[in-house]
Parts: structure tokens; C-alpha cells; sequence
């Protein structure tokens, strides 16, 4: 868990200190790099880091990704301009892979199908108190400290988790392999590059350019001519780091497609509603975070129970349900009054939270239950991947989306000059005295509209995740009874 939460913080404790990273270090036209970069390089390491615990234990994987977040962590708190702070993001990125991944597989080794769901849920737990605590103390630690110390603070605390791993963890015995174990080095290339020119493109397109324009189609070309490259080379390995098995069997492939959908729907609540919360209800940001907060308050107690459901009606009818309630409450969103009062979206926010708390765990727990140990670690990676992957394409589809309403809705502005994109609109709305009654009353409708739309959007991924397990995904999953003689 202390592994987990050197991850699970990392993103909220940096996003408050922006402001103080730029005005020391400068770089605003490439300060969104600082999160663009760790997630690329959490996505793409994923895949490998997951067929590297398969070949050579959890244990020395897990041990790695925390020794280099904190080497990663050390070289950004004395990092001397944005370039390099982005670079010794990059790094800590490598080591939050491995991270997210290990830890969701150890899980799975240590603990038989009954225990899961309490060992799953304390984990969901670590990631719903760093969503509140994480702010908190990135804004104590910028406001009275330096900023610095937000990368500093890692320190004691990996260190604490890499005792107790070298320590107390201790892998069930396993048969050693017949033959010297290979490692498909070219396909780790070959998906590491694909990654990040596609993760590159999503990211950037619309932002620091057009989507139309030659460096984002330059971008997709290369990176579906290198998955093209990536699926020969891993065709032709004798240990692929994604198997073919990963999406020819039913199970894995449609929670695969399924989290992967949840991903794409993620980003309405966690980029959006921030924005709505302070921009349409007129909230400052701490206020506007806890209307967003409230959903990790319900996420994990609804996973905590959910063994409940599915030991008597299964892992994917449960599931089902899970995402039908959450189509339900994506749909009720837009249905919200103008302006509102704030527990109207954190009501929202409290049943979507509970809705996926019903909708993951079980997929997740169901798919690792399919799979023997030395193929979980790639199953696992796979399911994190997909659904990295779909938080990307999420944030790029509906950016285009929530941007094009916003300007459909500005033609008719009652004031000349008005900004043309959200992230604009937020920061002129914050200047009450900017603009005339009427036009700020404009431009909060227009956010609100643009919002709208991003969770009907949000809806339709919803109805993709059912699509999948309705259609693929098989009636029973074919769980792999073990012997339970592994004990934490």
C-alpha cells in the first residue's frame, strides 16, 4: 500500500504547485508536460513491466520501479529548469509502471479469490486518500515550504516501503524454468515507440497544435505504421511482451475493451467537473475538489461489498449492473439546473463512485482469477494499459468536444473578444470584474453546455464497456482454482 500511494499521490500533490514550479522555473508553454510526460511513461511500460514480473518474480520488478520513482523523485526536487524537471518526470513515470501494475498482481498472488475483494478495496482506498490529501499537502508544501519538497516527501516514504518489501514480502516458490529465460527486448522497443508517439499525439493535438495540422497526423501515421511493426515482431518472438493469448481469449479481451471504455468515460468527472464546480457554480478550488472527491469516497466501499454480489450472480452480470447504474448517472448529469447548488454534481459524483467501485473491481479480480502466475502479471498489465490508454483518448476526444460546443455557443456572444476554449474561459471567469453581467452569464451557460456534452459522451463509453461484456465477454469466467498455499 505504501508502494501504491507513492504513485497514487504523485499526480494531485503536483497539479497545486504548478504555479510556484513556473514562476521559478519558467516554462509555461510546456508545463503540462509535467504530467503528460509521467503518464506517457507510466502507459507504455506497463506491458513490460508485467511480462518482466512473469519471467522474473514480482518481487525484483516491484523493488526497481520504487528505487527509480525515487531516484526520479530526488532528481526533480533539485531539477534547474522546466526541461529538466520534465526529463526527471519521465523517470519517475518508468518507476510508477512498475508500481501500478506489480502491485495489483501481488495482490492477486498473495491473497485466494475470497480474500481479494478486501485487499482490492484497501488499495482502492490509498488511491481515494491521496485524491484528498494530496492537494492539501502539495498546497501546504508550495505555500510555506518550497515546492521542492513535494518531490522530497517521496523519500521517506519509499523508503519505508522498500524495507518492508525486501523484508516482509516473500514470493510463493515456484518451479524454475527449463530453459534461460529471453527477453523480447525488440517488441519492449517496438511498444515503448508506439506508445509514445500515439500517447504524443493524443496529448498534444488541439493543444499545442491543430488536429488537422502535419506534426498531429505525422504523429498517427508513424504510430500505426510502428503497431503494425510491433505486431510482426511480436509474432515472431519466443516471449512476446504482448502475447497474441492477451486479446484471443474472451475474458481478458473484453475487460480489456471494457476498462478501457471506463478510461474514456474518467474523464469527464476528473477533468471536467472540476472546471463546471468552479466556473458554472462559481466555487473556489478547494470546494470544487471536494465535489469531485466525494466520488473516491464510495468507490471503495462499494468495491469492499461487491464480493457480495458476485459470488452469487458472477463477475460479469455484477459488472453489468455496475455500468448501468453509472450509464444512468452519466445520463442525469446534463439534467442538472442552471446554476445548481453544489450537492447536486457531488450527489452525482457519490452514486458514479459507487456505480464503477461495482463495475472494476470485479472485472479485475474476475480476469486475474482466469490466469495462472506466470501469465498474471501480463494479464494484469494488459487490463492497466487499456484502460491508460482510454483515459488518453478520452481527454483528446472530449477536449475536441467540450471546445467545439464552447465555440458553437460563443457565436452568438452578447460581447466581442470572449475567449474561444474552456481552459481560457475558466481563467477570465476568475476575474468577476473582467467582463459585463451579461457576458459572464453568457459564458457560464456555454461551460455549462460544453460540460453537458462531455458527460453524454461520457454516457456513450458507458454503453461501449456494456457493449463489450455483453457481446465478448463469456457468461461464467473460467476460474482457475489454486491450491491455497500462499499466505501474505
Amino acid at each position: 500500500m505504501l508502494g501504491m500511494a507513492l504513485a497514487a499521490i504523485d499526480g494531485t500533490i503536483v497539479s497545486t504547485a504548478v504555479p510556484q514550479i513556473v514562476g521559478d522555473l519558467g516554462g509555461f508553454a510546456v508545463f503540462s508536460w509535467l504530467f503528460s510526460g509521467y503518464l506517457l511513461a507510466v502507459t507504455v511500460t506497463l506491458p513490460v513491466y508485467g511480462k518482466l514480473s512473469d519471467t522474473f518474480g514480482r518481487k525484483p520488478v516491484l523493488i526497481a520501479g520504487i528505487v527509480l520513482f525515487l531516484v526520479g523523485s530526488l532528481l526533480c526536487a533539485l531539477a534547474w529548469n522546466m526541461g529538466a524537471l520534465i526529463a526527471f518526470r519521465i523517470v519517475q513515470g518508468l518507476g510508477g509502471g512498475a508500481l501500478q501494475g506489480t502491485v495489483q498482481t501481488i495482490a492477486a498472488d498473495l491473497y485466494p479469490l475470497k480474500e481479494r475483494p478486501r485487499i482490492q478495496a484497501k488499495l482502492s482506498t490509498v488511491w481515494a486518500t491521496s485524491a484528498v490529501a494530496g492537494p492539501v499537502v502539495g498546497g501546504l508544501l508550495a505555500g510555506y515550504a518550497d515546492w521542492r519538497w513535494i518531490f522530497l516527501i517521496n523519500l521517506p516514504v519509499g523508503a519505508i516501503a522498500l524495507w518492508l518489501v525486501v523484508r516482509h514480502l516473500h514470493e510463493p516458490a515456484r518451479p524454475r524454468p527449463k530453459t534461460r529465460p529471453r527477453i523480447d527486448w525488440a517488441g519492449a522497443l517496438a511498444v515503448f515507440a508506439t506508445g509514445t508517439l500515439l500517447l504524443t499525439a493524443l496529448v498534444q493535438g488541439g493543444v499545442a497544435w491543430t488536429w488537422l495540422s502535419a506534426p498531429s497526423l505525422g504523429l498517427f501515421a508513424a504510430s500505426a505504421a510502428l503497431a503494425a511493426l510491433t505486431v510482426v515482431i511480436e509474432r515472431r518472438a519466443a516471449e512476446p511482451i504482448i502475447p497474441g493469448w492477451v486479446w484471443r481469449r474472451r475474458t481478458i479481451a473484453s475487460v480489456n475493451l471494457a476498462l478501457g471504455a471506463m478510461g474514456l468515460l474518467m474523464v469527464a468527472p476528473t477533468v471536467f467537473l472540476p472546471t463546471y464546480a468552479q466556473s458554472v457554480l462559481g466555487l473556489g478550488p478547494i470546494a470544487a475538489g471536494f465535489v469531485l472527491s466525494v466520488m473516491t469516497l464510495s468507490w471503495p466501499v462499494s468495491a469492499a461489498l461487491s464480493d457480495r454480489v458476485y459470488n452469487r450472480i458472477g463477475f460479469r452480470l455484477t459488472a453489468i449492473i455496475g455500468m448501468s447504474a453509472a450509464l444512468l448517472v452519466l445520463l442525469a448529469f446534463p439534467l442538472l439546473p442552471y446554476p445548481g447548488e453544489p450537492w447536486q454534481p457531488a450527489l452525482i459524483m457519490l452514486l458514479l463512485g459507487a456505480a464503477l467501485g461495482l463495475f472494476q473491481l470485479p472485472l479485475i479480480v474476475g480476469v486475474q482469477s482466469t490466469v495462472g502466475w506466470a501469465e498474471r502479471g501480463t494479464t494484469t498489465a494488459s487490463v492497466l494499459f487499456c484502460r491508460q490508454v482510454g483515459q488518453s483518448v478520452g481527454a483528446a476526444v472530449f477536449g475536441a468536444v467540450a471546445n467545439g460546443v464552447l465555440a458553437a455557443r460563443l457565436l452568438d456572444a452578447p460581447a466581442p473578444g470572449l475567449p474561444g476554449d474552456l481552459d481560457a474561459v475558466a481563467r477570465t471567469l476568475e476575474d468577476p470584474g473582467a467582463l459585463s453581467a451579461a457576458a459572464t452569464d453568457h459564458l457560464r451557460r456555454a461551460v455549462d453546455a460544453a460540460v453537458d456534452h462531455v458527460y453524454i459522451g461520457a454516457a456513450g463509453a458507458a454503453a461501449l464497456a456494456l457493449l463489450a461484456l455483453v457481446v465478448l465477454a463469456p457468461r461464467r469466467f473460467p476460474v482457475i482454482t489454486e491450491p491455497e498455499d500462499r499466505r501474505p
